[in-house]
């Protein structure tokens, strides 16, 4: 299976790894990219692993994201800059028929020794 965020690498050579042990999680870039991956595959334990404690959606909005990533399609993911501890990117996604696009720049930071997401900037 080609891996959601770089379809020229395979997924187990690349997200699997994150969303298996988080700790495997090099950078923030390899963090977002995996949290994308994790929206493709509504993998929402990792979703919810992935982000801030202080920032973390809560059980009815874990819900509702779930929900959310099962009823639009994912098209591809550009990583437009990063650093340290930001990653700007644009998420391509197909809702009600309707190409959309989600373009962020997220601040992630380290939490219990491992990257998480904090906020969009």
């Amino acid at each position: 299976m080609k891996c959601p965020c770089n379809p020229n690498k395979k997924y187990k050579d690349c997200c699997e790894k994150a969303h298996k042990n988080i700790l495997s999680v090099d950078t923030s870039e390899e963090l977002m990219r995996s949290r994308y991956s994790a929206f493709v595959l509504a993998n929402i334990n990792y979703l919810q692993l992935s982000h801030h404690s202080s920032t973390r959606p809560s059980n009815k909005e874990k819900k509702e994201i779930l929900n959310w990533t099962k009823a639009i399609q994912w098209i591809k993911l550009e990583v437009l800059n990063s650093t340290i501890n930001t990653v700007e990117f644009k998420a391509y996604f197909i809702e009600n028929g309707v190409i959309d696009i989600i373009h962020e720049n997220s601040l992630f930071n380290k939490e219990n020794n491992h990257w998480v997401y904090l906020k969009s900037k």
